[in-house]
């Protein structure tokens, strides 16, 4: 896609001041579009905007619905945005049998509310006007399971469904839903579980990433700007018949 080719069209990215959302965000802008971004950390979404990833942008926990609802209201004003890209979210980790109840909950709410809360806050101006992509950011979790990620995947595996079944609801309306579902990716969050996988195991940084990248039959994590290249395409006119796919993004891996 061509600079320039989303000019005059609005983008909204949720966790969009750091890693993967950073990368989206700062993609769609450069393509020309009129970004915005609603992420928890304030500091993050002033950077943001001061490095003009974005023109606008507002500091939500994306869990508070009714505040994180009219965050959206607000940056919306009374135009529909043309691109959404749903892709707040996190991962605990921890044994089954140490995965309480609270922690399923935590991950439901940060991974698939919040997916669903930004969805059902945009769409209907999106049907009303035609046209819209839903996109979500979901995880190779999201087809498979990992050890010690039982919440994690299961959160992300309902975003893959509620995906797939929103899409068919907005089939023939203009309005596509899709998700891209990345590996192991370079960011800060990996970052933060590479550090305590060295903690816990006595290890070097470089071995503990290392870990993380042997699921990726290339060997490597995957870059943040590789997501944002698959969202781009999910926002072009080419990408039009592209409904209810799980674009995913791992190097291979099964």
């Amino acid at each position: 896609m061509t600079k320039g080719q989303l000019t005059g069209q609005r983008a909204l990215v949720t966790g969009g001041s750091r890693g993967i959302g950073r990368a989206i965000a700062a993609r769609l802008t450069a393509a020309g579009a009129d970004v915005s971004i609603i992420a928890r950390d304030p500091a993050g979404v002033e950077n943001a905007l001061k490095d003009e990833i974005a023109r606008a942008g507002l500091a939500v926990d994306v869990c508070d619905e009714m505040a994180f609802r009219d965050a959206i209201a607000r940056l919306a004003g009374d135009k529909s945005f043309h691109f959404v890209v749903a892709n707040a979210g996190g991962a605990e980790t921890a044994r089954f049998e140490r995965t309480d109840a609270p922690l399923f909950r935590r991950m439901v709410e940060l991974n698939l509310i919040a997916t669903v809360t930004t969805f059902q806050a945009t769409l209907p101006a999106m049907r009303a006007a035609g046209f819209g992509r839903l996109i979500a950011v979901a995880s190779t979790a999201a087809h498979r399971g990992y050890r010690n990620t039982s919440a994690y995947a299961a959160a992300k595996h309902a975003v893959l469904g509620l995906v797939r079944s929103l899409a068919l609801e907005t089939a023939g309306s203009g309005v596509t839903v899709n998700a891209v579902s990345p590996g192991f990716t370079d960011t800060d969050l990996v970052g933060r579980a590479v550090a305590a996988m060295a903690t816990r195991g006595g290890i070097s940084i470089e071995a503990a990433k290392a870990g993380f990248a042997t699921d990726n039959p290339s060997g490597r994590l995957i870059e943040p700007h590789e997501v944002a290249e698959a969202v781009l395409y999910l926002c072009g006119d080419n990408a039009g018949s592209v409904n209810g796919q799980s674009l995913l993004i791992n190097g291979g891996e099964f």
